[in-house]
């Protein structure tokens, strides 16, 4: 029986410190062995977001103790790592550089081959974790960074569908929440309200709802929330407020989503439809549901990662590197940390409001 990969994921590109060691059964299904991760959110509450020199710190002090914790998790002796692969980008650079350069350390220490991610990719591939998923699949990616609907042919493939031309779907909502009064991070918690309060309360806009594709835009509705929650007085008003966001953002996502679909299937003629949903804002419940309700509807098969590897993790970059373990896809290690770094390198960049559509 021959002895298959064990690949160390590490990953800092934000403000999550974390580390994973990921196998392959028999039947090549990924094992997770650990997944650690180590949240900053008392760094940064009083400021109301991420500070990117205090992640920084915080990922300098955390990440030698997180990555022994996983493989002291993961039973396996440090002599077993076949790789080591880190989160190269897209995000904070100062972040990104920490985990990088502890991986390729690690790897260089080790004489063993270092894999560069990109943390996009940990997401679009991420469901892997937990599912038989095969190729070509629609993915809607929905963030903190990024809002993107993108056609996933295999690993390095992706042609993009659509984008948010100025704000991704994660910020809108952690702004809303902070609009609102509620802690960072906020994003989460606009579901739990929005259940106590009036989804038809007040009637916000859906920019770009009737043009552009399958392309997004959320920046003008930021700006309607901020000007309704200047009048606000009562917290039932506040409830009122988030389930209208909430609902709103469903409607949003319902209609661009149809519309992906049109565009995937004209690409994917005779294939198995899938639509796969990843990156933070997918732990959203009412979202999942508006989601799979969707695809029921169109007779697609709707996939999803765990709720718990739906935020920033490390396992989904250990996959990764899996899976380019497995094609012998390495990395020098002068390889560079880039704050911008799009899965699809060919499609256009797509920025405000004059854009086009």
């Amino acid at each position: 029986m021959s002895k298959k990969p064990l690949i160390l994921g590490i990953e800092t590109s934000c403000d999550e410190t974390a580390a994973s060691l990921i196998t392959e059964n028999e039947q090549g299904i990924p094992v997770v062995l650990s997944n650690i991760v180590s949240s900053q959110i008392e760094v940064h509450k009083e400021f109301g977001g991420v500070v990117p020199e205090l992640a920084a710190r915080s990922h300098v002090e955390k990440i030698d103790w997180i990555v022994e914790k996983a493989i002291n998790e993961s039973g396996k002796k440090i002599k077993e790592i076949d790789a080591v692969a880190s989160t190269a980008g897209p995000g904070l650079i100062v972040c990104l550089s920490v985990g990088l350069s502890f991986g390729k350390a690690f790897a260089l220490a080790l004489d063993k081959p270092f894999i560069a991610v990109n943390h996009l990719e940990g997401h679009a591939l991420s469901p892997k974790l937990n599912s038989g998923l095969n190729y070509p699949y629609l993915l809607l990616l929905i963030s903190g960074g990024h809002s993107q609907f993108l056609n996933v042919q295999g690993l390095g493939k992706y042609k993009r569908l659509g984008t948010t031309i100025d704000d991704a779907l994660g910020e809108a909502f952690d702004k809303t929440a902070k609009l609102l009064g509620i802690e960072f991070p906020g994003g989460p918690q606009i579901e739990i309200i929005a259940k106590k309060g009036d989804p038809n309360k007040y009637d916000l806009p859906k920019p770009i709802y009737n043009k552009g594709g399958c392309n997004l835009s959320f920046a003008g509705l930021k700006t309607a929330i901020l000007k309704i929650t200047k009048n606000i007085k009562t917290n039932q008003e506040k409830f009122d407020l988030a389930a209208s966001f909430q609902r709103t953002v469903e409607k949003i996502l319902y209609k661009k989503t149809k519309i992906a679909f049109r565009e995937f299937e004209k690409e994917n003629k005779s294939k198995e439809k899938i639509f796969v949903v990843a990156g933070g804002v997918a732990a959203n419940k009412k979202i999942r549901s508006m989601l799979i309700n969707l695809c029921n509807e169109e007779n697609y098969k709707s996939i999803f990662p765990p709720i718990e590897l739906c935020g920033d993790n490390a396992a989904m970059i250990a996959l990764v590197g899996l899976e380019k373990f497995k094609l012998k896809e390495f990395n020098n290690l002068d390889h560079p940390a880039k704050p911008r770094w799009p899965l699809d390198e060919d499609a256009a960049f797509l920025k405000g409001a004059g854009v086009k559509l």
